[in-house]
């Protein structure tokens, strides 16, 4: 155990208090049992280990953290480190990484049964499931699923601008207010053009000058181990699928071909929308369906986006569309807490089944939605709304 407390004394040394995300305050630590999912490079430990800095003094041994991805587990028992930890007074147990622990899930419904009033916090892929295997823990676990920074945030991280939380309803019905105050605070445009290139992960200061590299080794991390290791892909089809990244990289967001794409990535058809899903709930991809009530299993997406414009501008070789990014903003900004659907002819997308968005510059007009009720422009390059013509960045303030 003394092994394992002077990791976790190491791990919050080096744990950064300065800025906390808002999402810490959301989540629901008081459960007996909590997952923590999102995509890798979100700051799913630091948040993990914030929380314990805020909540537990540097010497309280009724709290532990460990990283499952640590050599100790190697030969070392999950059930039997919870058994001594419990017998020895411990009270909240923090797994980082569990996704990695072969078992887990079958170790940690042991772990509640035994020890029910062992608090256990989990983190993991966004791939990880609760439900089946070898423990479902659909019903003993809340979980709780993080993102990236958004607009709102990386200004509190990088310039020390603090804006709240607004409402999609809100920031529909009241966009002058929010925007003469955000005007007020700093110049949003030009944060917001920064942000779209490496506000997304807030890794950067740890890597300005590779931060597009960081980026490529999430996705190679997401190919080579998460698949493989939660969603059971052959290891001889991550070149694959990597290679379906790279035709998509060329294509996205146009309208679906996916015999097309199977024949450049060597995928048969169904695999190709099998791995497509695995990778939207991985974090690398965002797709769109025109209809949501009557997709069917294995039916193909109408559109593809990769998950966030950061990528975008790490993994796209070629000149990237300006709508293209523009398009990748609002729907990641957007799909965090709202249903999203492709708009085909009647503005570029549906949300929440009420409000119609067509996405553009400064210049866009009404015409692609006129008529259409409940429907706005969200446009890039300004700084105030005139009537239904918000500014694209405002988006970036919903979480």
């Amino acid at each position: 155990m003394e092994t394992l407390f002077a990791k976790h004394d190491q791990y919050l040394q080096v744990t950064p208090m300065e800025i906390v995300r808002d999402c810490i305050h959301d989540i629901d630590w008081g459960a007996p049992m909590l997952s923590i999912r999102g995509p890798k490079g979100v700051g799913k430990s630091t948040l993990m280990r914030q929380y314990i800095k805020t909540h537990f003094l540097p010497d309280d041994r009724r709290v532990l953290y460990c990283s499952l991805d640590s050599i100790y587990f190697a030969s070392h028992n999950l059930l039997d480190l919870a058994s001594k930890f419990y017998q020895h007074g411990g009270q909240h147990l923090f797994l980082d990484e569990v996704h990695k622990y072969e078992n887990w899930s079958r170790e940690l419904k042991e772990i509640n049964d035994l020890y029910p009033n062992l608090h256990v916090v989990i983190s993991g892929s966004s791939l990880l499931s609760l439900s089946g295997g070898q423990g479902d823990l659909s019903r003993r676990c809340i979980n709780h699923d993080i993102l990236g920074l958004s607009f709102r945030e990386y200004l509190r991280f990088y310039r020390g601008v603090a804006i709240p939380r607004y409402s999609l309803e809100t920031i529909l019905s009241s966009p002058v207010a929010i925007c003469r105050h955000v005007n007020d605070l700093c110049q949003p445009l030009e944060e917001f053009h920064k942000y779209l290139q490496f506000g997304y992960y807030p890794f950067y200061l740890h890597y300005p000058n590779s931060y597009g590299t960081a980026i490529e080794q999430v996705v190679s991390h997401v190919i080579d181990e998460e698949l493989p290791l939660i969603c059971r892909v052959e290891t001889s089809n991550c070149r694959k699928i990597k290679a379906l990244i790279s035709v998509l990289c060329s294509t996205v967001p146009f309208e679906v071909d996916i015999s097309k794409i199977s024949i450049q990535s060597g995928l048969q058809r169904n695999t190709v929308i099998e791995y497509l899903g695995y990778l939207q709930k991985a974090g690398v991809l965002n797709l769109l369906y025109s209809d949501l009530l009557n997709v069917k299993k294995m039916q193909k997406p109408d559109k593809i986006y990769l998950e966030n414009s950061n990528m975008l501008y790490a993994l796209v070789v070629n000149n990237i569309s300006i709508g293209t990014i523009r398009e990748t903003f609002v729907v990641n900004q957007l799909s965090y807490q709202h249903v999203v659907e492709y708009g085909k002819q009647q503005g570029d997308f549906k949300v929440d089944g009420l409000h119609t968005f067509e996405v553009g510059g400064a210049d866009k007009n009404f015409r692609q939605i006129a008529g259409i009720p409940n429907s706005y422009i969200l446009a890039d390059n300004i700084v105030y709304p005139a009537d239904h013509k918000l500014p694209l960045w405002i988006l970036g303030l919903l979480y």
